[in-house]
């Protein structure tokens, strides 16, 4: 598998970028020859939890330390529809029980073969395009584009668009993160939302919750980005994306994705749905990856089927609840983004 590379250079001059933004947010036509052709977009959010990126005092502070294993805590597959009036999100457990294609092991280095293992071991193994290539061939979706996150680039890029407000129904303690909220609304800033996104202690449902308050978290975050209108000014929505971008490598350049940004500015959280790959069970001891969650195959094929074909997740005139916290077996329900905004 090839991962598609961007058609600009990485590194492009301020100025061009926002004027090429400016031309997307004022509806400038494409040249005589180029229009713009309607087709959907695939792309795999990777969360690393990498610690060396932030000191020592935000370590203790967001009690973000221990030893990182160089792998993938947050695996999502984000569809957006042809025409950009739909994005459907899809939460992948990082202890799914996966099978890692067969690579090689650096330049000119020795072949591995296919092995199980979880899923967020693809990454530690083989970065991102070994990722790439494992969610491929788990879901039979093509991977087109991906944003790779570590701690440092989630907290700043929350600073940059002014936190994000949180809001749940119910006590949110975590002992190992130190989370704990209380009942109602709370404006987070980077550090926070690190112990928020993080946090998997909460109740029982362990990494499915923490997925369902990810994703939560997005529905706010993307709110509070319409709210200020920060999307609609080219400068702030570029030091957004550069802040989210960094430095390493990435899917993106700079100028595609302030464009796809741009595209969505306007889209509402009813016209967003979510939900996680449905679990079938556990992994059997034999397979000696220890504790691994099973996709429900017949309903993940099905799920990952309507994103290869474009459609909907929740059907047209449905608006189903969310479970909260979330079962670990048994079907899992797609939401809209509106049934996890706050009221």
């Amino acid at each position: 598998m090839t991962v598609k590379r961007n058609p600009w250079p990485r590194r492009l001059a301020i100025p061009g970028i926002v004027l090429a933004s400016a031309g997307a947010l004022l509806g400038t036509s494409a040249p005589p020859g180029r229009e713009h052709v309607p087709r959907a977009m695939n792309i795999l959010l990777m969360g690393t939890d990498e610690r060396d990126v932030i000191s020592d005092a935000e370590k203790q502070r967001f009690h973000a330390g221990g030893q990182p294993c160089g792998c993938t805590d947050v695996l999502m597959l984000i569809h957006l529809s042809a025409h950009r009036d739909r994005v459907s999100v899809i939460g992948m457990p990082r202890d799914s029980s996966a099978q890692i294609p067969p690579y090689r092991q650096g330049a000119g280095g020795k072949e591995r073969p296919s092995h199980p293992a979880k899923l967020n071991a693809a990454f530690q193994e083989g970065g991102q395009e070994l990722a790439i290539r494992t969610v491929e061939s788990m879901t039979g979706v093509n991977v087109d584009r991906f944003v790779q996150v570590d701690f440092r680039r989630f907290m700043d890029t929350v600073n940059e668009a002014g936190g994000v407000e949180v809001c749940t129904p119910r006590r949110l303690r975590d002992t190992a993160t130190e989370l704990d909220l209380p009942p109602g609304k709370h404006r987070l800033d980077g550090g926070r939302s690190l112990q928020y996104v993080r946090s998997r202690h909460v109740d029982s449902s362990a990494d499915l919750g923490r997925i369902q308050r990810q994703q939560r978290f997005l529905v706010q975050a993307w709110r509070g980005l319409q709210a200020r209108k920060l999307l609609g000014d080219p400068a702030r929505a570029l030091r957004l994306v550069r802040t989210l971008l960094g430095s390493g490598p990435q899917g993106f350049s700079v100028r595609e994705l302030v464009q796809e940004a741009v595209a969505l500015r306007g889209l509402p959280a009813s016209a967003t749905e979510f939900t996680t790959v449905p679990i079938s069970g556990f992994a059997p001891a034999s397979l000696g990856i220890g504790s691994a969650l099973v996709w429900d195959g017949q309903k993940a094929d099905a799920l990952f089927a309507k994103v290869r074909e474009d459609e909907p997740l929740v059907a047209e005139g449905e608006n189903p609840r969310p479970t909260d916290p979330p079962t670990v077996l048994g079907s899992t329900v797609a939401v809209r983004g509106s049934a996890y905004a706050c009221t």
